[in-house]
């Protein structure tokens, strides 16, 4: 190694290999991380700071009131603070550093909103009327129903592969954030619509790359995030739904759905992959934002 290598270069380049490799995160969360990471050490190195163990308590303040100026939103900021003491606790565990300067920093206050959720009927209203007679239309049912059914997100629908779906036992392996894998139970309905479009997916040439994948464009290739946030979003408002809805809308309705059926917090952390139970807890907030306007409507009190 280049000992006159600025240890700020060094040091990065340790912490990639660690996420990487021992956090197995994806290449996605990787460069996330890194990203912020490196709006740190521009910023410290432009005042001189040239080594990690020389960052005050002082520097991570100003850094982030720099982050605030530029106007930057309370969850970014909180992610780019998350990110750079990920960072230094890295340096710490593996004596690289004597302590952390963002260890006792706390993160700017988020206002959690709930997220926005389709009733049964709705997420119905939406399937029945994409019209199977397009070339594309099985396709687009099993994707909604799916991500719907089995709670995911749209990164993990477009990485799954057909060996990913077990038909006869009623469930699919999901290859979640981290590289995690979990087992997740599918619809009978979903089941169904993906029966049908693979008579479609059938007679396609899938390109190369993407032979194993389940969902499939037009030309064989693998589907984006995006597009499948433009499949949602159109069939909705093709279906008469004013609400703005993706991916997540699915997700989150799942979730609440299971919620106001009884199903226990810790199973729908496991069925949407969640590593934290808190991140799964606003889904209990909703509930009771739901219980709260149950009792204003039907409270004796209020009659």
């Amino acid at each position: 190694m280049d000992r006159k290598e600025p240890l700020w270069q060094e040091n990065s380049r340790k912490y990639q290999t660690y996420l990487t490799i021992e956090r197995n995160f994806a290449d996605n969360s990787v460069e996330s991380y890194m990203r912020d990471l490196r709006q740190f050490v521009e910023y410290a190195v432009e005042r001189g700071i040239n080594s990690p163990n020389d960052v005050t308590v002082s520097d991570i303040n100003n850094f982030m009131a720099c982050v605030y100026d530029k106007g930057v939103k309370k969850s970014s900021q909180a992610r780019v603070l998350s990110g750079v003491k990920s960072f230094f606790n890295y340096l710490v565990a593996n004596n690289l550093v004597d302590s952390s300067p963002v260890e006792f920093i706390e993160s700017p206050k988020l206002t959690r909103s709930l997220p926005e959720v389709l009733s049964i009927d709705d997420i119905d209203k939406i399937i029945d009327n994409i019209d199977t007679n397009h070339p594309q239309g099985f396709r687009n049912k099993a994707i909604i129903e799916t991500i719907y059914s089995c709670g995911i997100r749209a990164s993990e629908l477009i990485s799954l592969t057909m060996n990913d779906v077990f038909f006869n036992d009623g469930f699919i392996r999901v290859n979640g954030k981290g590289r995690k894998q979990r087992i997740v139970p599918i619809s009978d309905r979903a089941i169904e619509y993906i029966k049908e479009y693979m008579n479609q997916r059938n007679t396609m040439t899938p390109s190369s790359k993407h032979q194993d994948c389940l969902f499939l464009n037009r030309r064989g290739n693998q589907l984006t995030r995006v597009m499948i946030h433009t499949i949602i979003s159109r069939a909705a408002k093709y279906a008469g739904i004013t609400k703005s809805v993706g991916p997540h809308t699915l997700r989150h309705s799942f979730a609440t759905h299971l919620l106001v059926g009884g199903a226990n917090i810790r199973q729908v952390q496991d069925l949407l992959g969640h590593e934290s139970v808190v991140t799964t807890e606003i889904y209990t907030h909703l509930d009771i934002t739901n219980l709260a306007d149950s009792l204003e409507k039907h409270h004796p009190l209020k009659l």
